[in-house]
Protein backbone atom coordinates (compact mmCIF):
# COMPACT_ATOMS: atom_id res chain seq x y z
CA UNK A 1 0.00 0.00 0.00
CA UNK A 2 1.40 3.15 -1.11
CA UNK A 3 0.03 6.06 0.73
CA UNK A 4 1.87 9.60 0.40
CA UNK A 5 0.05 12.84 0.31
CA UNK A 6 -0.78 13.15 -3.38
CA UNK A 7 -3.46 14.66 -3.81
CA UNK A 8 -7.37 13.27 -4.84
CA UNK A 9 -7.98 12.76 -7.96
CA UNK A 10 -9.87 15.06 -10.41
CA UNK A 11 -13.17 13.60 -10.84
CA UNK A 12 -14.45 16.07 -12.94
CA UNK A 13 -13.87 14.62 -16.68
CA UNK A 14 -14.20 10.75 -16.88
CA UNK A 15 -11.44 8.86 -18.59
CA UNK A 16 -11.45 8.05 -22.46
CA UNK A 17 -12.44 4.62 -21.48
CA UNK A 18 -14.53 4.97 -19.21
CA UNK A 19 -17.96 5.61 -20.81
CA UNK A 20 -20.98 7.28 -18.34
CA UNK A 21 -23.36 5.31 -16.87
CA UNK A 22 -26.93 5.17 -16.62
CA UNK A 23 -29.15 3.59 -13.52
CA UNK A 24 -29.23 1.22 -15.17
CA UNK A 25 -26.00 -0.23 -14.73
CA UNK A 26 -22.66 -0.71 -16.17
CA UNK A 27 -21.22 -1.30 -19.61
CA UNK A 28 -21.79 -4.92 -20.36
CA UNK A 29 -24.94 -5.45 -18.94
CA UNK A 30 -27.04 -4.12 -15.54
CA UNK A 31 -25.46 -6.57 -13.41
CA UNK A 32 -22.06 -5.50 -13.64
CA UNK A 33 -19.73 -3.17 -11.42
CA UNK A 34 -19.21 0.27 -13.37
CA UNK A 35 -15.38 0.36 -11.56
CA UNK A 36 -14.10 -3.22 -12.65
CA UNK A 37 -16.73 -5.15 -14.11
CA UNK A 38 -17.35 -7.36 -11.47
CA UNK A 39 -21.03 -8.65 -10.20
CA UNK A 40 -22.38 -5.25 -8.75
CA UNK A 41 -23.96 -6.05 -5.70
CA UNK A 42 -26.06 -2.71 -5.19
CA UNK A 43 -26.13 0.89 -6.00
CA UNK A 44 -23.73 1.98 -3.88
CA UNK A 45 -22.64 5.89 -2.81
CA UNK A 46 -24.30 7.00 -6.37
CA UNK A 47 -23.51 4.19 -8.79
CA UNK A 48 -23.96 0.27 -9.31
CA UNK A 49 -20.84 -1.62 -7.83
CA UNK A 50 -19.08 -4.76 -6.16
CA UNK A 51 -18.66 -4.86 -2.36
CA UNK A 52 -14.85 -4.53 -3.04
CA UNK A 53 -15.33 -2.00 -4.67
CA UNK A 54 -17.88 0.08 -2.67
CA UNK A 55 -15.71 -1.05 0.60
CA UNK A 56 -12.43 0.40 -1.25
CA UNK A 57 -14.19 3.28 -1.78
CA UNK A 58 -15.58 3.69 1.49
CA UNK A 59 -12.61 3.58 3.38
CA UNK A 60 -10.73 5.37 1.18
CA UNK A 61 -12.99 8.18 1.89
CA UNK A 62 -14.11 7.81 5.22
CA UNK A 63 -10.25 7.17 6.46
CA UNK A 64 -9.00 10.40 3.80
CA UNK A 65 -6.28 7.63 2.37
CA UNK A 66 -3.70 9.71 0.20
CA UNK A 67 -2.87 6.92 -2.79
CA UNK A 68 0.29 7.24 -5.74
CA UNK A 69 0.64 5.58 -8.53
CA UNK A 70 3.56 4.11 -9.79
CA UNK A 71 2.85 3.74 -13.13
CA UNK A 72 1.49 6.87 -15.27
CA UNK A 73 -1.80 7.25 -13.78
CA UNK A 74 -3.81 4.83 -16.55
CA UNK A 75 -3.27 1.31 -14.58
CA UNK A 76 -6.40 -1.18 -15.73
CA UNK A 77 -9.30 -1.27 -13.06
CA UNK A 78 -10.57 -4.13 -13.79
CA UNK A 79 -11.54 -7.32 -11.88
CA UNK A 80 -7.83 -9.04 -11.82
CA UNK A 81 -6.24 -6.02 -11.68
CA UNK A 82 -7.82 -3.93 -9.36
CA UNK A 83 -6.18 -4.37 -6.47
CA UNK A 84 -2.63 -3.30 -8.18
CA UNK A 85 -3.27 0.43 -7.80
CA UNK A 86 -4.97 1.96 -5.11
CA UNK A 87 -4.73 5.42 -7.14
CA UNK A 88 -6.16 4.74 -10.34
CA UNK A 89 -8.99 2.61 -8.69
CA UNK A 90 -9.92 5.65 -6.25
CA UNK A 91 -10.03 7.93 -9.44
CA UNK A 92 -12.36 5.45 -11.44
CA UNK A 93 -14.34 5.50 -8.97
CA UNK A 94 -14.96 9.05 -8.56
CA UNK A 95 -14.61 9.67 -12.29
CA UNK A 96 -17.64 7.17 -12.87
CA UNK A 97 -20.05 8.79 -10.41
CA UNK A 98 -19.23 7.65 -6.89
CA UNK A 99 -19.78 10.18 -4.09
CA UNK A 100 -17.79 10.99 -1.90
CA UNK A 101 -21.06 13.04 -0.15
CA UNK A 102 -22.85 9.78 0.18
CA UNK A 103 -20.24 8.13 2.50
CA UNK A 104 -21.38 8.60 5.94
CA UNK A 105 -18.46 9.51 8.02
CA UNK A 106 -17.62 7.84 10.97
CA UNK A 107 -16.53 4.31 12.13
CA UNK A 108 -18.36 1.22 11.24
CA UNK A 109 -20.28 -0.57 13.82
CA UNK A 110 -18.41 -3.11 16.10
CA UNK A 111 -18.60 -6.32 14.59
CA UNK A 112 -20.19 -9.62 16.73
CA UNK A 113 -16.43 -10.32 16.25
CA UNK A 114 -14.94 -7.49 18.05
CA UNK A 115 -11.96 -7.57 20.13
CA UNK A 116 -14.22 -6.49 23.22
CA UNK A 117 -15.71 -9.84 23.53
CA UNK A 118 -11.91 -11.18 23.89
CA UNK A 119 -11.05 -10.12 27.29
CA UNK A 120 -7.59 -9.97 28.17
CA UNK A 121 -5.49 -12.96 29.41
CA UNK A 122 -4.61 -12.68 33.61
CA UNK A 123 -1.51 -10.56 33.24
CA UNK A 124 -1.84 -8.54 30.22
CA UNK A 125 -0.66 -5.28 30.02
CA UNK A 126 -3.41 -4.04 27.64
CA UNK A 127 -5.34 -1.23 28.60
CA UNK A 128 -2.70 0.76 30.12
CA UNK A 129 -1.15 4.19 29.52
CA UNK A 130 1.60 3.34 26.88
CA UNK A 131 0.35 -0.44 25.85
CA UNK A 132 -0.58 -2.57 23.48
CA UNK A 133 -3.91 -2.34 23.12
CA UNK A 134 -6.01 -5.66 23.67
CA UNK A 135 -6.42 -6.40 19.75
CA UNK A 136 -2.53 -6.36 19.46
CA UNK A 137 -2.07 -8.59 22.28
CA UNK A 138 -5.08 -10.94 20.37
CA UNK A 139 -2.85 -10.95 17.24
CA UNK A 140 0.31 -11.38 19.02
CA UNK A 141 -0.64 -14.42 21.04
CA UNK A 142 -2.19 -15.91 18.07
CA UNK A 143 1.22 -16.06 16.88
CA UNK A 144 1.91 -20.65 16.65
CA UNK A 145 5.57 -19.77 17.71
CA UNK A 146 8.31 -17.17 18.20
CA UNK A 147 8.83 -15.55 14.53
CA UNK A 148 11.79 -13.48 15.37
CA UNK A 149 14.98 -15.35 14.27
CA UNK A 150 13.17 -18.50 12.87
CA UNK A 151 15.02 -18.05 9.33
CA UNK A 152 18.64 -18.87 11.82
CA UNK A 153 16.84 -21.98 12.44
CA UNK A 154 17.55 -23.44 9.02
CA UNK A 155 20.93 -22.42 8.74
CA UNK A 156 23.65 -25.54 8.34
CA UNK A 157 26.74 -25.12 9.98
CA UNK A 158 28.93 -22.53 9.05
CA UNK A 159 26.04 -20.33 8.63
CA UNK A 160 24.70 -21.37 4.86
CA UNK A 161 21.72 -22.03 4.15
CA UNK A 162 21.28 -24.86 1.57
CA UNK A 163 18.11 -25.94 -0.91
CA UNK A 164 16.88 -28.18 1.27
CA UNK A 165 17.06 -25.73 4.61
CA UNK A 166 14.95 -22.74 2.21
CA UNK A 167 12.53 -25.14 1.41
CA UNK A 168 11.55 -25.88 5.11
CA UNK A 169 12.03 -22.41 5.93
CA UNK A 170 9.61 -21.35 2.96
CA UNK A 171 7.12 -23.99 4.19
CA UNK A 172 7.55 -23.10 7.53
CA UNK A 173 6.55 -19.57 6.81
CA UNK A 174 3.48 -20.73 5.22
CA UNK A 175 2.49 -23.08 8.06
CA UNK A 176 2.96 -19.91 10.69
CA UNK A 177 0.50 -17.66 8.48
CA UNK A 178 -2.03 -20.39 8.54
CA UNK A 179 -1.65 -21.04 12.25
CA UNK A 180 -1.12 -17.58 13.26
CA UNK A 181 -4.97 -16.49 11.42
CA UNK A 182 -6.40 -19.69 12.88
CA UNK A 183 -5.63 -18.60 16.15
CA UNK A 184 -6.85 -14.98 15.67
CA UNK A 185 -10.26 -15.09 17.77
CA UNK A 186 -12.26 -13.20 14.75
CA UNK A 187 -10.98 -15.77 11.84
CA UNK A 188 -12.36 -19.02 12.93
CA UNK A 189 -15.83 -17.83 13.60
CA UNK A 190 -16.38 -16.23 9.58
CA UNK A 191 -17.56 -19.19 6.97
CA UNK A 192 -15.18 -21.77 5.78
CA UNK A 193 -15.55 -20.68 2.57
CA UNK A 194 -14.90 -17.02 3.51
CA UNK A 195 -11.72 -18.37 5.41
CA UNK A 196 -10.58 -20.10 2.49
CA UNK A 197 -11.02 -17.06 0.30
CA UNK A 198 -8.93 -14.99 2.62
CA UNK A 199 -5.87 -17.14 2.68
CA UNK A 200 -5.97 -17.74 -1.40
CA UNK A 201 -5.47 -14.07 -1.61
CA UNK A 202 -3.49 -12.96 1.34
CA UNK A 203 -0.84 -15.85 1.49
CA UNK A 204 1.43 -14.33 -0.32
CA UNK A 205 1.56 -11.12 1.59
CA UNK A 206 2.11 -12.90 4.93
CA UNK A 207 4.51 -15.15 3.38
CA UNK A 208 6.73 -11.92 2.71
CA UNK A 209 5.84 -10.20 6.06
CA UNK A 210 6.62 -13.57 7.70
CA UNK A 211 10.06 -13.51 5.36
CA UNK A 212 10.81 -10.46 6.74
CA UNK A 213 9.56 -10.79 10.33
CA UNK A 214 12.15 -13.97 11.32
CA UNK A 215 14.88 -11.83 9.34
CA UNK A 216 15.29 -14.65 6.31
CA UNK A 217 18.81 -14.29 5.06
CA UNK A 218 18.97 -12.22 1.92
CA UNK A 219 21.02 -15.25 -0.12
CA UNK A 220 17.77 -17.72 0.68
CA UNK A 221 16.07 -15.63 -2.25
CA UNK A 222 17.68 -16.87 -5.31
CA UNK A 223 17.93 -20.55 -3.42
CA UNK A 224 14.34 -21.04 -3.27
CA UNK A 225 14.13 -19.65 -7.21
CA UNK A 226 16.62 -22.09 -7.68
CA UNK A 227 14.57 -24.69 -5.94
CA UNK A 228 11.16 -24.22 -7.60
CA UNK A 229 12.83 -24.26 -11.04
CA UNK A 230 14.31 -27.97 -9.79
CA UNK A 231 11.10 -29.27 -8.74
CA UNK A 232 8.96 -28.05 -11.54
CA UNK A 233 11.20 -27.08 -15.11
CA UNK A 234 8.88 -24.59 -17.05
CA UNK A 235 8.97 -22.44 -20.30
CA UNK A 236 11.89 -20.24 -20.86
CA UNK A 237 8.75 -16.83 -20.36
CA UNK A 238 7.87 -18.24 -17.08
CA UNK A 239 11.22 -18.66 -15.84
CA UNK A 240 11.75 -14.93 -16.64
CA UNK A 241 8.18 -13.62 -14.91
CA UNK A 242 9.21 -16.43 -12.15
CA UNK A 243 12.32 -14.85 -11.21
CA UNK A 244 11.02 -11.59 -11.10
CA UNK A 245 8.39 -12.51 -8.21
CA UNK A 246 11.87 -13.28 -6.16
CA UNK A 247 13.81 -10.40 -6.99
CA UNK A 248 10.43 -8.11 -5.94
CA UNK A 249 10.02 -10.71 -3.01
CA UNK A 250 13.92 -9.90 -2.21
CA UNK A 251 13.77 -6.62 -2.41
CA UNK A 252 10.14 -6.44 -0.38
CA UNK A 253 12.04 -7.95 2.50
CA UNK A 254 15.00 -5.74 2.93
CA UNK A 255 12.72 -2.71 2.86
CA UNK A 256 10.52 -4.21 5.60
CA UNK A 257 14.03 -4.70 7.30
CA UNK A 258 15.21 -1.29 6.91
CA UNK A 259 12.14 0.30 8.56
CA UNK A 260 13.09 -1.80 11.78
CA UNK A 261 9.38 -2.82 12.31
CA UNK A 262 8.64 -4.63 15.33
CA UNK A 263 6.22 -7.24 16.19
CA UNK A 264 3.02 -5.32 17.27
CA UNK A 265 3.21 -3.81 13.59
CA UNK A 266 3.92 -7.08 12.00
CA UNK A 267 0.72 -8.68 13.72
CA UNK A 268 -1.16 -5.41 12.66
CA UNK A 269 -0.06 -5.12 8.90
CA UNK A 270 -0.60 -9.12 8.41
CA UNK A 271 -4.59 -8.74 9.67
CA UNK A 272 -5.02 -5.50 7.76
CA UNK A 273 -3.65 -8.41 4.38
CA UNK A 274 -5.54 -11.42 5.49
CA UNK A 275 -9.41 -9.02 6.25
CA UNK A 276 -9.11 -8.40 2.70
CA UNK A 277 -12.79 -7.42 2.16
CA UNK A 278 -11.98 -7.44 -1.63
CA UNK A 279 -11.35 -11.25 -1.52
CA UNK A 280 -13.79 -13.49 -4.25
CA UNK A 281 -16.52 -15.02 -2.82
CA UNK A 282 -16.76 -13.50 0.44
CA UNK A 283 -20.51 -14.18 2.15
CA UNK A 284 -19.73 -11.58 4.90
CA UNK A 285 -17.23 -8.54 3.14
CA UNK A 286 -18.82 -6.17 5.51
CA UNK A 287 -17.57 -8.34 8.70
CA UNK A 288 -14.46 -8.85 6.94
CA UNK A 289 -14.10 -5.28 6.34
CA UNK A 290 -14.93 -4.55 9.82
CA UNK A 291 -11.73 -6.40 11.40
CA UNK A 292 -9.85 -4.95 9.19
CA UNK A 293 -10.32 -1.09 9.51
CA UNK A 294 -10.00 -2.44 13.32
CA UNK A 295 -6.69 -3.53 12.48
CA UNK A 296 -5.77 -0.12 10.85
CA UNK A 297 -7.34 1.59 13.84
CA UNK A 298 -4.61 -0.24 16.08
CA UNK A 299 -1.77 0.36 13.72
CA UNK A 300 -2.50 4.19 13.63
CA UNK A 301 -3.13 4.49 17.64
CA UNK A 302 0.26 2.17 18.51
CA UNK A 303 2.32 4.40 15.80
CA UNK A 304 0.80 7.59 17.70
CA UNK A 305 2.41 6.16 21.02
CA UNK A 306 5.15 5.51 19.56
CA UNK A 307 6.25 8.39 18.13
CA UNK A 308 3.93 11.28 19.41
CA UNK A 309 5.71 14.11 18.20
CA UNK A 310 4.80 13.10 14.42
CA UNK A 311 1.96 14.83 12.87
CA UNK A 312 -1.18 12.76 12.13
Amino acid sequence: MALTAAPWPDPTQPPPDVPKTSDKGAPGGSGECVVCGDRASGRHYGQRTCEGCKSFFKRSVRRNLRYSCRGGRDCPVDQPHRNQCQYCRLRKCLRVGMRREAVQRGRTAPTPSSAAQYPPTPGDPSGSPGSLSTFISLLLRAEPYPPTRCGTQCLQPGGVLGIESVCELAARLLFSAIEWAKGIPFFPDLQLSDQVALLRVAWSELFVLNAAQCSMPLHAAPLLAAAGLHAAPMAAERVVAFMDHIRVLQEQVERLRVLHVDAAEYACLKAVALFSPDAAGLSEPGRVEGVQERSQCALEEYERGRHPAQPG
